[in-house]
C-alpha cells in the first residue's frame, strides 16, 4: 500500500468561465454533467420502443441519440421518404422527458443510391472501388454524393427545425474513412482545385515540392495525381504527401460545414451542431472544426490493443487515454462532450476482454474531471444481429436485463444528483492549481509530416505527446491541448512536443513568452524543419539555436536491441528511440550528457535562462520516460511551481468545486485529504477502478 500525501491549500484564485466562445454557450448547464444512449428504434420492432425509451429515462438518462445510420428507414426508395417512425421515436422520447440528438445520415447511404452511381464510392489505396455494405464508404468530393446528401439534410432540418425535444445536431458520425483515404477520381480532381487554390502557379508548386529531384516537375496541375505509396516503386515526395494529408483534413471538415450551413437555414441559433471525432485517427484534424458550436469525440479507452498499467490494466486502459481528449477537445472552441463511450466489452479489438467492473463508471467520471457537458453512452441495447453483436449495451440481448456496465451508468445518474446538490458556480480553483497551469502545443502538420518520415520504427509522435501529458497527469497539473492560436501568455509552462516543422515568427513568440517569465520546454527534433517540411539552407535545426544555447546539433537513433546511458547528477538513464546531441554555448546550463556512445560527455538535456523565464531542451525520447519526467520536475522546481507527484495510474484533478481521484492502476492507494473536506463519494482507500471525489 502507497501512502499519497496530497495536501490541498486553502489559497483560492477567482476564476471566470468567460473563457467559454460565446457560440458554446448555448451548451451551457448548471445542471453539471449529463448522461444519454445511443438507441436504433429503426433496428427494433415498434412494439419495443415504448418500452425501451421509458426504460432509458427510468434509469437515469437525460437524453437519446437518433438518426446516424438510418438513410436507408428514412429514404427507403431514391425520393421516396418515410418520417413517420422517427416522428413516433420523438414522441416517446418526449413523453418521456428524454432530449434527443438528431444526426444526419450520411455515413451510411443506401444501397439504391451506391449503385445507380458506384462513382460516388471511394477508391481505396490498392485502387479497389470499396463496395456497399459498410460506413464512411462515399467520397466527400463527389457531386452526386453531395446532391443527396443535401436533399435530405434539408428535409430533416425542415422537418424538425422547431422541434423543442431536439437538443442539438450531430453531423455525420467519426467522419473518417477509418485510417483510409479517398484515391477516387472525385479526390483526384479536387486535390488539383485545392492545389491551385494553393499555389496559384505551377512553378509554385514545383519549387516547394522540390519535383526536380528524381525529374519530377510538372508542366499544369493537371498532371498531378493522388501520392499513393502503393502505385510507387519508391517512397512518394514527401512535400506531395503533406499536402495530400493536409487536403483530406480539409475535405473531411468541408463535408461538415456544408451541412452545417444546410441545418442552420432553418434550426434556431439556440440550438447546436456538432460532430464526433477521434483522436487517435490522424486523417481528419479537430483543429478544422472550430466554427462548429461544440467538437465532440469519441472514446473507446479499453479495447484489446492497449495494457494499460499494471496486470490489470488491460480492463481500464490507460489513464492518459480520456484525459488527453478532454484537455484537448476542450480547447478547439471551449466546450466539448463525449458523444460516444465504451459501453463495456467491445467487438472490434485484438482482444476483447472484459473491463475491469467500475471502469466504466470511472471513465464517466474522468469526462466529469474533463469539464465535459455531456457523456453519451454507445449504445443502449446490445444488437441481436450485424456487425457489432458483440459489442456491449446499456441493456442485454434479452431486451430487459441492464448489463453491468449498464448499472454503473445507473449508478453515476443517481450519484450526479447528490454532485449537483453541491454545485456552485462561484466556486473557485485553488491558487496553486492554477499555478501550475501548463500547455502542451499541438500541431497536425508536425504529426502528418514525422509520420511519414519517422526515421526509426520506434518514433511515434503520439506516443511522446502523450507520454508528456502523462507525467503532468502525475504531477497534478492542469493542462490544455492548444494549438498556435491560442494566447501562451496564460500558461506558466509551455510544452512544445517534437515541433519539428515551424517558422521564425513562432520563435519569436516563444522568446517573447520566455522573455515574460514563461517557462518553455522543447523536446528532441524540434525546428528541424521550415512550415513546408524544408530542411533549412543551414545547420540542421539552426534557427532555434539562439533559443536553445546551441552551437551545433546532431541526432541519432539506436536499433531496438541497443541502449544509450543518459546520466544527470548520479542518475543513469536509457533510451533507444531518438537522441539530439546538442553543442552547447557557455551561457547554457547542461542539465544531463550521454554517458556512452562516441559523443559520451556530450549535452542531452540543456536549460538556459533568458529575462524572467527559461527554455529547457530536453533532447531525448526514452522508452520509459523517467529522463524526461526527472527534467519537467526540475523545470516546475526552478520555477518554484508547487507539484505532487502521483504513482502511475492515479488522476487527480480539478473540477467545479470537486476534487476527482481515479485509480487506473492495478493497486490499492490511499489518498490524504485535509481533515476539513467533505467527501461526497467513495473512500480515501482507493481501489482500481474506484473513484473518490470531495470538496
Amino acid at each position: 500500500m502507497i501512502k499519497l500525501r496530497f495536501i490541498l491549500l486553502n489559497t483560492l484564485l477567482l476564476i471566470s468561465f468567460d473563457g467559454f466562445c460565446q457560440k458554446a454557450q448555448i451548451i451551457e448547464s448548471n445542471r453539471l454533467m449529463e448522461l444519454g444512449s445511443y438507441y436504433y428504434p429503426e433496428q427494433w420492432p415498434e412494439s419495443e420502443w415504448e418500452r425501451d425509451i421509458k426504460k432509458m429515462s427510468e434509469l437515469g438518462f437525460e437524453f437519446t441519440h437518433f438518426g446516424e445510420f438510418a438513410w436507408s428507414t428514412l429514404e427507403p426508395k431514391e425520393g421516396k421518404f418515410c418520417f413517420d417512425w422517427l416522428d413516433k421515436a420523438i414522441e416517446l422520447a418526449t413523453k418521456y422527458n428524454l432530449k434527443v440528438i438528431l444526426c444526419t445520415p450520411s455515413p451510411t447511404p443506401p444501397v439504391w443510391l451506391t449503385q445507380k452511381h458506384p462513382e460516388l464510392l471511394i477508391v481505396n489505396e490498392d485502387g479497389r472501388r470499396v463496395q456497399h455494405g459498410a460506413r464512411q464508404h462515399a467520397s466527400w468530393n463527389s457531386d452526386i454524393y453531395r446532391h443527396y446528401v443535401e436533399r435530405i439534410v434539408t428535409i430533416m432540418a425542415k422537418r424538425y427545425a422547431n422541434n423543442p425535444q431536439i437538443w442539438g445536431w450531430q453531423i455525420d458520425n467519426e467522419p473518417s474513412h477509418y485510417r483510409s483515404r479517398d484515391y477516387s477520381e472525385n479526390a483526384r480532381l479536387a486535390f488539383q482545385k485545392w492545389l491551385k487554390n494553393k499555389y496559384n502557379s505551377i512553378e509554385k508548386l514545383n519549387e516547394t515540392w522540390g519535383t526536380a529531384f528524381w525529374s519530377q516537375t510538372y508542366n499544369k496541375f493537371e498532371q498531378i495525381g493522388l501520392p499513393n505509396q502503393k502505385e510507387l516503386v519508391q517512397r512518394a515526395n514527401p512535400h506531395a504527401m503533406l499536402d495530400f494529408k493536409r487536403f483530406s483534413a480539409d475535405q473531411a471538415a468541408d463535408f461538415v460545414f456544408w451541412q452545417q450551413k444546410l441545418l442552420r437555414k432553418y434550426i434556431p441559433d439556440n440550438i447546436w451542431i456538432t460532430t464526433n471525432l477521434m483522436s487517435e485517427y490522424s486523417e481528419v484534424d479537430p483543429l478544422r472544426f472550430k466554427s462548429l458550436d461544440i467538437v465532440t469525440y469519441t472514446k473507446y479507452p479499453a479495447g484489446g490493443s492497449t495494457l494499460g498499467h499494471g496486470e490489470q490494466g488491460f480492463r481500464m486502459g490507460y489513464s492518459n487515454s480520456i484525459g488527453f481528449a478532454n484537455d484537448w477537445f476542450r480547447n478547439v472552441n471551449g466546450v466539448t462532450g463525449v458523444m460516444e463511450l465504451q459501453p463495456g466489452q467491445v467487438n472490434w479489438g485484438l482482444v476483447n476482454p472484459q473491463t475491469m467492473p467500475g471502469a466504466v463508471r470511472m471513465w464517466i467520471y474522468h469526462a466529469f474531471a474533463g469539464d465535459n457537458k455531456f457523456v453519451c453512452n454507445y449504445r443502449f441495447r446490445q444488437p441481436l444481429s450485424g456487425s457489432e453483436q458483440y459489442h456491449y449495451g446499456i441493456i442485454q440481448p434479452d431486451g430487459v436485463s441492464v448489463s453491468m456496465p449498464g448499472n454503473e451508468y445507473v449508478q453515476v445518474s443517481q450519484e450526479l444528483k447528490e454532485l449537483r446538490k453541491y454545485y456552485n458556480p462561484s466556486d473557485t480553483m485553488p491558487a496553486y492549481y492554477s499555478a501550475r497551469k501548463t500547455a502542451i502545443l499541438y500541431s497536425p502538420d508536425n504529426r502528418w509530416e514525422m509520420e511519414y518520415q519517422p526515421q526509426s520504427t520506434q518514433w511515434n509522435y503520439i506516443n511522446l505527446l502523450t507520454n508528456y501529458y502523462e507525467i503532468l497527469q502525475s504531477f497534478t497539473v492542469p493542462v490544455d491541448v492548444i494549438d498556435e492560436s491560442h494566447d501562451f501568455s496564460q500558461y506558466h509552462v509551455l510544452i512544445a512536443p517534437a515541433y519539428q516543422l515551424l517558422d521564425k515568427k513562432l520563435i519569436q513568440r516563444w522568446e517573447n513568452y520566455v522573455s515574460n517569465g514563461g517557462h518553455l520546454v522543447l523536446t528532441t527534433r524540434t525546428g528541424q524543419k521550415d512550415r513546408e517540411a524544408h530542411l533549412w539552407n543551414e545547420k540542421l535545426s539552426a534557427p532555434i539555436y539562439p533559443l536553445i544555447g546551441a552551437r551545433n546539433l546532431i541526432f541519432d537513433m539506436l536499433p531496438e536491441s541497443r541502449y544509450g546511458e543518459v546520466r544527470s547528477g548520479n542518475k543513469i538513464y536509457k533510451w533507444n528511440n531518438w537522441a539530439d546531441i546538442v553543442d552547447v554555448s557557455d551561457s547554457v546550463e547542461v542539465w544531463a550528457v550521454y554517458n556512452n556512445q562516441y559523443y559520451k560527455g556530450q549535452a542531452g538535456v540543456t536549460h538556459k535562462k533568458i529575462g524572467k523565464g527559461s527554455v529547457t531542451y530536453i533532447g531525448v525520447d526514452s522508452d520509459t520516460g523517467e529522463l524526461e519526467k526527472d527534467m519537467l520536475r526540475k523545470v516546475y522546481n526552478q520555477a518554484s511551481i508547487e507539484i505532487s507527484d502521483l504513482p502511475e495510474g492515479i488522476v487527480i484533478q480539478w473540477c467545479h468545486g470537486f476534487w476527482i481521484a481515479m485509480n487506473y492502476s492495478s493497486m490499492s492507494y490511499d489518498i490524504d485529504i485535509p481533515e476539513s473536506s467533505t467527501i461526497i463519494l467513495g473512500q480515501r482507500n482507493l481501489k482500481p477502478a474506484e473513484v473518490f471525489i470531495w470538496r
